[in-house]
């Protein structure tokens, strides 16, 4: 189903990135002040990225908000020439993310930014003005945080389109979950708090290439193994997103791990960090920080939930499509129901859903079937009552609510968790395999040692 809840879900991730931005920015701004005076030199390139370059001026700001980041986060920060580096890199493969995103029409339109700025505010507990105030006086340019909040968003929405929504998981691969799981009860609810370290391979890397990287990440390893902090190695050497702090994944469920993660966690103890482990995407070192649960949980219990019998128009955002122009097309079709257009008939010509062919019908939904926005959005709804336009990770929906019931639906109930595990499982992998293959394919020429 086209609705399948996202391993991670938008607004959990940008509040993270938000935050991020917020503490950062705020810090950067009072660095001049420590920081020792210089002479100050003409702007320089220090990369080029397909047609657009990066900055000595775009670099050091970047490198002021990382470096705050690690002393807020007391994360060991590597000497500052490694760090440029690893800064740069992200850099580059963001501004390769942009590109592809703005070259393919995924536009963040000012009416979303807004709203979005605007929900910071309220978690902050500021009114909008408020909130503009306090970024001021802390130095940072508002203009600047709205664009680094569009660009938050567009990343967001570019791994929602070209990864997630393309992973698809067959009933064949369910079947053979569930019987896998019924020989390992006891792991079921094993959570892990894990660090990470990826060294990249590119694709079609030389015998050459592949054995570079693996003693690139051999000599991480190392490194931890000498009593370097992990955090500190995975700063200098870890190409993954989470790189710059410091490796951390967090708390993930045992189930929902990468298969080649969760077996070599299932062996180590709390504090281990394991071998170097190969993947396609490249070399990963792993850090167990704790470990909790393991216990089956009752997953075999009947369970009896209320279940939605609903329907929906979808009008997606994508390359052909702008978020303007898919708003007003679902507000237009909506009127259009409400002035007396039977609902079946308008999702059947206009609906950009696989459930178009059945007037929208989507069948007995259960809890967790569909993203949360639509989950939100459809429990509020009366019998029969028309929804406003929702948004959600899509595009944008017009929902109908036909039925609601009570059921025994312990099978299917196990059935979509395990889609959602599989699904979660290949999450991170196929995330990591895209941005090498974004990467890989991106001109790239570093100018950083030029004078």
């Amino acid at each position: 189903m086209a609705l399948l809840r996202l391993a991670f879900s938008e607004h959990r991730r940008l509040a993270v990135a938000v935050a991020l931005a917020l503490a950062a920015g705020a810090a950067a701004a009072q660095v001049p002040s420590r920081a020792p005076v210089r002479p100050q030199t003409l702007d320089r390139i220090v990369a080029v990225v397909n047609k657009e370059v990066i900055t000595q001026r775009d670099l050091n700001q970047r490198m002021s908000q990382v470096q705050n980041q690690l002393r807020q986060s007391r994360v060991p920060a590597p000497p500052a020439d490694v760090l440029q580096r690893q800064v740069l890199e992200r850099m580059v493969v963001e501004r390769a993310q942009l590109q592809f995103a703005r070259e393919t029409g995924l536009r963040v339109d000012d009416l979303t930014l807004d709203r979005t700025i605007a929900r910071i505010a309220e978690n902050n507990r500021m009114s909008l003005p408020e909130f503009r105030a306090t970024l001021e006086k802390d130095g940072v340019v508002f203009e600047r945080f709205r664009e680094d909040i569009r660009n938050e968003i567009t990343l967001q929405r570019l791994r929602e389109r070209e990864v997630e929504q393309k992973i698809q998981v067959s009933e064949g691969e369910i079947d053979n979950f569930l019987e896998e799981q019924k020989s390992v009860p006891a792991n079921v609810n094993v959570e892990y708090n894990l660090s990470h370290i990826l060294v990249r391979v590119p694709e079609n890397a030389s015998p050459e290439q592949i054995e570079s990287r693996r003693q690139r990440a051999e000599a991480a390893l190392k490194q931890i193994r000498a009593g370097t902090d992990f955090r500190e190695v995975a700063v200098s050497f870890s190409e993954a997103p989470d790189a710059l702090q410091g490796g951390a994944l967090g708390w993930r469920p045992q189930d929902r791990l990468p298969e080649l993660f969760s077996t070599a966690l299932a062996k180590m103890k709390p504090g281990d960090t394991s071998a170097v482990l190969r993947s396609p995407a490249g070399f990963h070192i792993l850090r167990l920080s704790d470990q909790r649960g393991g216990a089956a949980g009752g997953r075999d219990a009947p369970a009896s939930v209320e279940q939605t019998r609903a329907r929906h128009i979808l009008v997606r955002v994508s390359e052909k499509t702008s978020e303007g122009e898919a708003q007003r097309r679902i507000e237009l079709l909506r009127r259009r129901i409400q002035q007396g257009e039977e609902f079946a008939e308008v999702a059947r010509l206009n609906s950009d859903d696989a459930s178009a062919g059945r007037g929208g019908d989507l069948g007995w939904v259960l809890p967790g079937d569909t993203v949360p926005e639509f989950e939100r959005a459809m429990n509020t709804l009366k019998l029969n009552e028309l929804s406003e336009p929702v948004r959600s990770p899509f595009g944008f929906h017009l929902i109908q609510v036909m039925e609601r019931r009570t059921a025994d639906v312990s099978s299917d109930r196990r059935r979509a968790e395990a889609r959602r595990v599989l699904r979660e499982r290949r999450m991170e992998e196929t995330y990591e395999e895209w941005l090498r293959q974004l990467r890989d394919r991106a001109y790239v020429e570093f100018r950083l040692d030029d004078r």
